[in-house]
């Protein structure tokens, strides 16, 4: 099993860049799959980034492609996502979250273990 637990959100205008980052309090990530997904008020989870157990491999969601960044420092025991130009369509709680399926990474109902999110708000 593993907790996680992000950080690094928070209030930020239009055109501004934020890092969010996610470490395991319990157990180590590097046996996972990991994404970063979001969830807009009224709206279903989205996977807006993913990244492969060893960094190798990566999956963006269209919205946030030349955007967004995922990136993971296993030794850190720690998953990251910088935030860049970004829009009021991007505000929501992001959470971090880890699979061992390392197939259909880019659907949210594939990830086992979930934090407990952290805020984005982008005003314009």
């Amino acid at each position: 099993q593993i907790l996680l637990v992000e950080s690094g959100g928070g209030l930020v205008p239009a055109g501004g860049s934020l890092r969010l980052s996610c470490t395991a309090s319990t157990g180590t990530i590097s046996t996972y799959y990991m994404a970063w997904i979001r969830q807009a008020p009224g709206k279903g989870r989205n996977v807006v980034a993913a990244i492969s157990d060893t960094g190798a491999h990566t999956y963006y969601g269209d919205s946030v492609k030349g955007r967004f960044t995922i990136s993971r420092d296993n030794a850190k025991n720690t998953l990251y996502l910088q935030m860049n130009s970004l829009k009021p369509e991007d505000t929501a709680t992001y959470y971090c979250a880890a699979t061992n399926n390392a197939y259909q990474w880019e659907y949210s109902a594939n990830y086992n273990y979930w934090g407990q999110g952290t805020q984005v708000t982008v005003s314009s």
